[in-house]
């Protein structure tokens, strides 16, 4: 399963309300359950984290893990997020991840981001745009759905 990282999901690593499953998450990650996609816009939003964050930053790096360059077709799509009241200017981050994760195809953006992500009706919205531009839909889910949904494909 490719899964796209948003960096709300390093940054819960050490939230105490989202730790537990996060590290879950990034244990399955490490055991090769999941193939992590990261992009240089997380890159560049955790430049500035806290060292905890960037040091698991780090650590992820060295595992077996995707990289995505922002490329012009994922631009215009965030473009069109942004036009379409998806998400505000404000917020381009966040349109640009779930941009580079549609173009991309992963199977999954995973996310802590309640408010821009992990939203159905702002998942409606992204995949509406996404059809418009024939692209598939995104699934966009927290670290906890993503490791419940592995515990019970181990119970297969």
């Amino acid at each position: 399963m490719r899964v796209y990282i948003d960096s709300s999901v390093f940054g819960g690593y050490y939230d105490q309300e989202f730790a537990t499953p996060t590290r879950a998450f990034f244990e399955a990650w490490a055991l090769g359950k999941i193939l992590g996609v990261l992009s240089g816009t997380l890159l560049r939003e955790l430049e500035e984290a806290p060292e905890e964050v960037t040091d698991l930053l780090r650590q992820a790096l060295d595992r077996e893990h995707e990289e995505l360059e922002v490329s012009d077709d994922a631009t215009r799509l965030s473009q069109a997020y942004l036009r379409a009241g998806v998400l505000t200017e404000k917020y381009a981050d966040d349109a640009l991840h779930v941009a580079l994760a549609t173009v991309a195809r992963v199977d999954v953006v995973v996310s802590w981001n309640f408010r821009h992500m992990v939203n159905p009706a702002r998942v409606r919205a992204f995949n509406g745009v996404n059809i418009a531009w024939g692209y598939g839909v995104v699934t966009i889910m927290t670290p906890a759905e993503i490791v419940k949904i592995l515990e019970v494909q181990d119970e297969d």
